[in-house]
């Protein structure tokens, strides 16, 4: 099992996920962050942290192999993220858990 972060991350950028992650998984990118699947050791921590809801589990009625490959491929060539840091400055406007009800799901396109 891993988790994965879903496009609900994408122009968002909280990284509460971050502050609590026990491997530094995390890789920061723009606009999102992603999971490394192969660092990740299931234990889940992060996913009530995230204020977006943006990381699932693989055993998630959500999760994807499109979201799996898209997370393993940005965390091959984005930085580590060790640190919190602020989200981007329209991450609570553009937050699907904060009644954002437009669905991102082709903001993947970017990362494909």
């Amino acid at each position: 099992m891993t988790y994965v972060v879903t496009q609900d991350c994408i122009k968002c950028k909280y990284t509460d996920c971050v502050a609590v992650c026990a491997v530094d998984c995390f890789y920061e990118g723009d606009e999102m962050l992603v999971i490394n699947p192969d660092e990740c050791i299931d234990c889940g921590v992060c996913e009530p942290e995230c204020p977006a809801n943006a990381i699932i589990p693989d055993t998630d009625s959500k999760f994807t192999q499109r979201l799996f490959d898209i997370n393993k491929k940005w965390s091959n060539v984005w930085d580590v993220i060790v640190d919190q840091k602020d989200p981007l400055p329209d991450a609570d406007l553009l937050n699907p858990a904060k009644g954002y009800n437009k669905d991102k799901t082709d903001l993947l396109d970017d990362y494909d």
